[in-house]
């Protein structure tokens, strides 16, 4: 009786195993890039603006959606034992926060003397939450307030008859957001590239002699992502270039005028493409970890190429726009 017991809880046990392995593969899978559509009301009115409003709500209702939910805060499994997607959830996050800071300071106010869009800052703040808080409250609620207040805001810009809500297609706003961007990409990439370990040269003052730094540094620095964080590193660039994918598509219908103007459209057109490439299928059940040119791929360069190639082209769209 005892052996049997035993026997059947054993199965039990396994088979409940199997099924969280299947279910953390269906919940592991990353969602689909989704069609950015021009923004439409019920007259027909498209507000300048509504498309990166409606495309920031989009992105985020997705993080929130897709199959499994969030997952960075789940402490149950199998959530709790995935990495990838929340890293990936994490890259997403980041091009959120750096939107919705754009949109509270610059594309919403026409010069640095005017009054925030309430709703806007709420959701710059609803959007900085900690995206590992589980309760009190949990990341997703605070996440679901920050789209509430964004389609306020929306449904406010899209009101013809509203004029305290504003969206400003500038040059100087659109390079502002892409300042931040610039640094984001510039990190991964640099993350991305320490999969197999760098001996760097210390650049930190270089091109100041009078710059001074807090603390001394060597002249040479061994950069190396360790090896159980290598996987982390490139779902959070897939995130990120996911995201910043739409972000730009957005821009790019919302900034038409002002990118033609600059001659800078198919400068951004590129940079799109680099990140589409970003979100090429990755055949492999792990992320590789060749070195150099062995015979092993190494996932983490691929991804850094793409990364660099778009923040190049990105510093270059930003040279456009600061040209008079």
């Amino acid at each position: 009786m005892e052996r049997s017991f035993i026997r059947h809880l054993l199965w039990f046990l396994l088979g409940l195993f199997v099924i969280l392995l299947l279910v953390g593969w269906f919940w592991s899978q990353e969602p689909e890039p989704f069609e950015v559509k021009p923004f439409n009301d019920v007259q027909g009115f498209q507000p300048v603006g509504a498309v990166t409003a409606s495309t920031m709500i989009a992105v985020a209702e997705t993080l929130l959606d897709k199959p499994g939910g969030f997952l960075s805060n789940d402490i149950t499994p199998p959530g709790i034992w995935l990495d990838n997607i929340p890293s990936w959830e994490y890259g997403v996050v980041i091009q959120l926060r750096d939107l919705s800071k754009a949109m509270q300071q610059s594309f919403s106010r026409s010069q640095s003397q005017s009054v925030d869009d309430p709703d806007l800052v709420l959701a710059e703040s609803r959007f900085n939450y900690d995206h590992t808080k589980w309760m009190f409250p949990a990341a997703e609620r605070s996440y679901r307030e920050g789209i509430d207040y964004v389609s306020a805001y929306l449904q406010r810009l899209a009101d013809d008859d509203e004029h305290n809500a504003q969206f400003y297609a500038r040059a100087d706003n659109l390079s502002y957001w892409l300042r931040a961007v610039e640094t984001r990409l510039g990190n991964l990439s640099q993350r991305l590239s320490a999969s197999v370990g760098q001996a760097r040269l210390n650049t930190d003052l270089a091109g100041d002699p009078e710059a001074r730094q807090s603390t001394p540094a060597p002249d040479e620095l061994v950069v190396k992502t360790p090896w159980l964080e290598i996987d982390n590193v490139f779902y959070e660039a897939r995130g990120s270039s996911w995201a910043l994918m739409h972000f730009l598509r957005a821009v790019e219908v919302d900034f038409a005028e002002v990118l033609e103007k600059k001659n800078a459209r198919v400068s951004l057109q590129q940079i799109i493409r680099e990140l589409e490439g970003a979100q090429q299928t990755l055949w492999s059940p792990m992320v590789l970890n060749g070195d150099g040119f062995g015979v092993m791929a190494n996932h983490s360069l691929v991804m850094a190429s793409y990364i660099s190639r778009a923040n190049a082209a990105l510093i270059d769209l930003r040279a456009l726009l600061d040209q008079g």
